[in-house]
């Protein structure tokens, strides 16, 4: 798989609070990578970094071999650079094809109104909300507004997209819809970096992960060594999570 995204030496600080501190790492075309770390690690701040919310206090972001460094969002999302927020706040008073629309209008593929409409359509089919594309916004429930928020990015039709908290306040069948839904946006090809505290969700769905830890990367790699590093159990996972994983892997 070829590169598609490169940190280098990423860093970003608050005044005197550096909230991201020489990150480097790199995404392959199509693979699905899981972004963890305890509350305040830096990993949204992360995001912002990569998608030009945030300016750069230090290093290099390059997408698809270009410096994009000192892009501005909407930039990123003409790029390719999609992302899903923490907290999903749509358009209240529009309807829920509207708010796909403007995603789509965003990102710059349609460059009519028509066109973004149907492509609001497209996406609307494949995660589901076909039938409510002319109910408003408001009126979703919180499963469905995480869906609409997946279809906002994917209307932008992005080469990598960067998922934070998107399973936050779902039951476990909700989370087993939204996995399945994220497994077929892998499997168009799209990169996905997906930020998660659910350990059993990262691991269910993540090729390699990713561990901040006060803005720094500790580690990376593939999820069961990332799950028996040391520092990762120190840091995050705890030694009861750590042992009971180990158990239920032994012999898998």
């Amino acid at each position: 798989m070829s590169e598609i995204l490169r940190l280098e030496r990423v860093s970003k600080a608050f005044g005197g609070i550096r909230a991201v501190s020489n990150v480097s790492f790199d995404l392959s075309e199509g693979e699905i990578v899981g972004l963890i770390g305890p509350n305040g690690a830096g990993k949204t701040t992360l995001v912002n970094l990569i998608t030009g919310v945030h300016p750069l206090t230090a290093g290099k972001v390059v997408f698809t071999g270009q410096d994009v460094t000192r892009q501005k969002p909407y930039q990123a999302a003409r790029r390719g650079l999609a992302r899903t927020f923490q907290i999903v706040q749509p358009f209240p008073q529009m309807t829920v094809l509207e708010n796909v629309a403007a995603g789509a209008l965003f990102g710059g593929a349609p460059d009519t109104m028509a066109g973004a409409l149907a492509e609001a359509r497209r996406e609307l089919d494949f995660v589901g909300l076909a039938r409510l594309a002319d109910t408003p916004a408001a009126s979703l429930t919180l499963p469905n507004r995480k869906r609409l928020e997946l279809a906002k990015s994917l209307a932008m039709r992005p080469k990598v997209l960067l998922l934070d908290e998107v399973n936050a306040g779902l039951n476990s069948a909700e989370i087993d819809g939204a996995l399945d839904l994220i497994r077929q946006i892998a499997a168009r090809g799209i990169t996905i970096v997906i930020i998660e505290h659910l350990m059993k969700v990262v691991l269910s769905i993540s090729e390699r992960i990713l561990v901040l830890h006060h803005g720094e990367l500790i580690a990376e790699g593939e999820p069961r060594a990332v799950v028996e590093d040391e520092r990762v159990i120190e840091a995050y996972l705890g030694a009861k999570f750590a042992a009971r994983f180990k158990q239920e892997t032994a012999g898998a």
